[in-house]
């Protein structure tokens, strides 16, 4: 996705896209480990970097693109990784890919006795649809005075995933996205209750799963309340069209699309956080709301962004209360 002099082309899915990047980290780490055949344990650090890069280009005009995502896991190695979401590809998808990349790798380019050095993310981009036109792999070459590089953008195809595999595989972060292989079957869904009742049931598979992890403290129930509400805030719109496809997905999820319990979960950590800073001063007052938060289930990226903006600290002095 990009935002360009002014312009946006968002979409709701890429929201939930970021959404569950932000709030539910934890989740984009088996997608890592799927797509580029890493060997996380799912317990490594996540530090995001600004998504927002500014371009310069040859007529001299500065533009803002927006990334969907870029971030450092802390593991054996530290490792960057852009990943972008697209719903279909189009022509100029790796024209965006090498100046994000390229501005990724500039922004932490080390200078040392007159060399520059720059360090390039593993890419990786999600296709939300896909058809016989859409490539099985990307590549980037430059040619160079100095020699001839390149390098893939490995790529992922949301309906090469069964929910079975999606299960097994812990890709629990393509959920809401699931519904996008049901797609070109929704009219047949809204004119036939035996085949809309099939899809319901699938769905009610989808919850019983996330239940049966939440049980087993796999998730927390902050993480699946935002599987839940982001699945319906995709379903509201891919299939606007379809009053009862919407109607019997969202009944057997659970849940309405303005009512995230999970935000209802967080803010309710908050305010206790809040009130106990009020009781015993403030440096208690944001120990308590971290304690409060962790035990709630929320995911520490998502800590560090409230205690950063509700208590209005640096991002370096709101890490020292974890």
């Amino acid at each position: 996705m990009n935002v360009e002099e002014g312009k946006t082309t968002a979409r709701p899915y890429y929201d939930v896209f970021r959404t569950l990047l932000n709030d539910c980290s934890s989740l984009i780490i088996p997608v890592i480990n799927e797509v580029f055949r890493e060997d996380y344990s799912g317990k490594e650090r996540i530090v995001f970097s600004p998504n927002e890069h500014f371009m310069n280009r040859q007529d001299g005009i500065e533009g803002e693109r927006v990334t969907d995502t870029c971030f450092k896991i802390l593991g054996r190695e530290i490792r960057k990784y852009h990943l972008e979401c697209q719903s279909s590809a189009d022509s100029s998808m790796l024209v965006r890919f090498f100046e994000y990349d390229t501005q990724i790798a500039l922004d932490e380019g080390e200078l040392s006795e007159n060399v520059l050095t720059v360090t390039f993310p593993h890419s990786a981009v999600l296709f939300l649809r896909c058809g016989a036109s859409t490539p099985d792999k990307l590549k980037i070459r430059m040619v160079t005075p100095g020699g001839n590089l390149e390098y893939g953008v490995l790529v992922m195809k949301l309906r090469q995933f069964t929910l079975d595999e999606i299960f097994n595989k812990n890709l629990l972060f393509l959920i809401p996205f699931h519904i996008f292989s049901h797609e070109d079957r929704f009219a047949a869904y809204e004119q036939d209750e035996a085949q809309r009742r099939l899809l319901e049931k699938e769905y009610e598979m989808v919850r019983e799963e996330l239940e049966e992890r939440l049980e087993q403290r796999v998730i927390s129930e902050y993480v699946k309340c935002t599987i839940i509400d982001m699945s319906n805030r995709v379903l509201e719109h891919i299939a606007r069209k379809y009053e009862l496809v919407r109607k019997g997905v969202k009944e057997v999820m659970g849940g309405k699309v303005l009512d995230y319990e999970a935000k209802t979960i967080l803010n309710e950590g908050m305010k206790r956080g809040m009130e106990k800073g009020i009781e015993k001063g403030m440096e208690k007052g944001i120990r308590g709301t971290v304690s409060i938060l962790k035990n709630l289930g929320i995911p520490t990226q998502t800590i560090l962004s409230e205690i950063q903006e509700q208590y209005n600290l640096s991002p370096e002095a709101s890490r020292e209360y974890l």
